[in-house]
């Protein structure tokens, strides 16, 4: 299915904010965490229900050979004040976001990364636990944006274009 782009932002009281900006091409498919239904991914052989990857993985039907021709790719931001070593742990816990949403997330076939920054603007020190985890829900958030925003493209058919 056509994915796309997504975008999230957490702002807290204290005025922390972490936000995420993600470009969706997975291999697996898009898992609302919010309900664990599909949202976008394999479809099934009527070409508007799904397969679900969960359960192809499971029966051994899904496999990764061949070359990788998936990625997403994400960046996430916050405008805490963070070491280069604390920016570095908040782009490794936003990898959660894609594994709560992709399934599955990290194939052989995906070359998903995410990049991070902060600016620093923030005057209060951030607990890098908090800021990490917001980043994950985040993504998080931007998967499922991205599959759900997303419009058809040479014929590969997008989520609103599938009868509900």
């Amino acid at each position: 299915m056509k994915s796309g782009i997504g975008s999230a932002a957490i702002t807290l009281p204290n005025g922390l904010i972490v936000a995420a900006l993600v470009a969706l091409n997975a291999a697996g498919d898009v898992v609302d965490p919010s309900n664990g239904q599909i949202v976008a991914g394999v479809r099934g052989s009527d070409g508007r229900s799904f397969a679900d990857a969960r359960r192809l993985l499971r029966s051994g039907v899904l496999s990764f050979g061949g070359t990788g021709q998936n990625t997403t790719l994400g960046v996430v931001a916050t405008n805490a004040r963070l070491t280069k070593t604390a920016t570095t742990r908040m782009a490794q816990m936003a990898h959660d976001g894609f594994a709560r949403t992709i399934v599955p997330a990290h194939t052989p076939v995906d070359g998903d990364a995410i990049f991070a920054l902060a600016t620093g603007a923030l005057a209060v020190n951030a607990d890098i636990g908090q800021v990490g985890a917001l980043a994950a829900e985040a993504v998080a958030d931007a998967v499922v944006r991205a599959a759900r925003q997303a419009t058809s493209a040479a014929g590969v058919p997008a989520l609103r274009d599938l009868a509900r």
